[in-house]
C-alpha cells in the first residue's frame, strides 16, 4: 500500500527522528521507576544509578547531569566552557548555529560564535586554524572553544582519527572541545568503537549525550570528561529552568537503555534502515543521494514538482536542513516495510513533470 493515503502512521515517519514514541526499554523502565516516593531535584536513587551507568559506559569518572532537551544541554555546557568575551568556533552547519535560536549565545551572555566552512558536515581544521589565529588583539572575541557535532548535521560522522586531530588542534592552541551528541549513539553504532574512543580520548572535554532522538521520551546527559568544567553547573541548569524536580523520570530511562543496549540497538537499527532507503534510491534515475549517509539520514537532490508530489502523497520531511534537497530521517521504529513504501512513492513522484 502506497503510504500518506491510508496509513497515518507512515505519513509522518521520516520527518524526523524526534517524531518516534518511546521504546519499550525507556517505557518499562520509567514505569519502574514510578512506585512509591523519592526525593526531588535529583537526590534520588535513579538519578545516582544512571550517573553511575554512564560512568561505566564511557569507562571513565565524569560529572553528569540531565536535562530537558538538546537546546539546553548544548547552550549550558558551552556557556561552561566560556566567558562573554570568547567564542565558540563551529561549523557553519551546526546545529547550535542555524537551529537553536541564539541561545548558545544567550545563556553564555553573549560567546560569540564564529562559523567555519567543512566538506560532509565536519569542520576544516585548517579554517579553524585560520579563525584562531587570524586576528589576536583585544577587539576580537578570543576563540576558547571549538564545537564538533557528531552525527554530523549531514548525516556523516568524524572517525576516530579525525577525532584525535580535532582534539590535537584544540590542545595546540588550549581550545576546550564540546561535542553535540545528538546522534551520539548513531556514531557509535557506525563506527563499532568504544563511546570513549571519540569522546575524552580524543581531548573532549564536554558531551551533550542524546536520548530524545533514541528512544526516550525526553532528556539529554551533559557528560563533563574534564570535571573542572562542571563547577556549578548545577546552579546553571536551575538557573535555566531545567532542573527537574521528578528528575527519576528523567534519569531512569538511561538505566534501562544502558543496561539493555537499547541505546546501541536503537542508533544501529535506525542507521541499517538509512542504508537501505539509500541504497534503494540511487537505483531511481533523477534522485541524487547528496552525502554519503553514515547515521540515520539521507539528503536527496530531486526536482521541485517531485517533491511537492511526494508531500501530496502524505509524506513529511524537512528541506531546510543541510545545504538544500530533502532530509529523510529514520529512527528507532522505522520498518523496512516504511522504508519500501517510501520508496514505492518517490518513484511515482519522479514521474511528475
Amino acid at each position: 500500500m502506497a503510504a500518506g493515503k491510508d496509513s497515518k502512521h507512515l505519513k509522518y515517519h521520516f520527518a524526523s527522528d524526534n517524531y518516534a514514541g518511546i521504546c519499550k526499554e525507556a517505557w518499562q523502565a520509567m514505569e519502574e521507576a514510578n512506585s512509591g516516593l523519592a526525593s526531588s531535584y535529583g537526590d534520588d536513587a535513579w538519578t545516582a544509578k544512571a550517573c553511575e551507568k554512564i560512568r561505566e559506559l564511557f569507562e571513565t569518572d565524569c560529572e553528569v547531569f540531565f536535562v530537558f532537551n538538546g537546546t539546553a544541554a548544548n547552550s549550558l555546557a558551552l556557556a561552561s566552557l566560556c566567558h562573554s568575551y570568547h567564542s565558540i568556533v563551529c561549523h557553519e552547519m551546526a546545529h547550535i548555529e542555524t537551529d537553536e535560536c541564539g541561545a548558545p549565545e544567550f545563556f553564555s551572555n553573549g560567546t560569540k560564535v564564529l562559523l567555519v566552512p567543512g566538506q560532509n558536515g565536519k569542520v576544516d581544521l585548517d579554517a579553524v586554524e585560520h579563525t584562531i589565529l587570524k586576528r589576536s588583539d583585544i577587539h576580537y572575541p578570543k576563540p576558547r572553544a571549538l564545537s564538533v557535532t557528531q552525527a554530523t548535521e549531514l548525516g556523516t560522522v568524524y572517525s576516530v582519527a579525525e577525532m584525535q586531530a580535532v582534539g590535537e588542534l584544540a590542545k595546540k592552541y588550549s581550545l576546550r572541545v564540546h561535542m553535540d551528541g545528538a546522534r551520539f549513539a548513531n556514531a557509535v553504532a557506525t563506527l563499532g568503537v568504544e563511546p570513549k574512543e571519540i569522546s575524552w580520548q580524543c581531548g573532549v572535554d564536554v558531551l551533550t549525550f542524546g536520548g530524545a532522538k533514541n528512544g526516550f521520551a525526553v532528556g539529554e546527559a551533559v557528560v563533563f570528561f574534564n570535571k573542572e568544567l562542571a563547577h556549578e553547573f548545577d546552579y546553571r541548569c536551575k538557573q535555566a529552568g531545567q532542573l527537574a524536580s521528578k528528575m527519576r523520570f528523567l534519569t531512569a530511562p538511561w538505566i534501562g537503555m544502558l543496561e539493555s543496549g537499547a541505546w546501541l540497538k536503537n542508533a544501529a537499527h535506525a542507521n541499517s534502515c538509512a542504508r537501505l532507503l539509500e541504497s534503494e534510491v540511487k537505483e531511481i534515475p533523477g534522485v541524487k543521494v547528496m552525502f554519503e549517509s553514515q547515521a540515520n539520514s539521507v539528503f536527496l537532490e530531486m526536482p521541485p514538482a517531485a517533491l511537492e508530489a511526494l508531500r501530496g502523497l502524505g509524506w513529511h520531511f524537512y528541506t531546510f536542513i543541510g545545504s538544500g534537497g530533502a532530509r529523510f530521517m529514520c529512527s528507532w521504529d522505522t520498518r523496512t516495510e516504511d522504508v519500501a513504501a517510501l520508496v514505492q512513492d518517490l518513484r511515482q513522484a519522479m514521474q511528475v513533470k
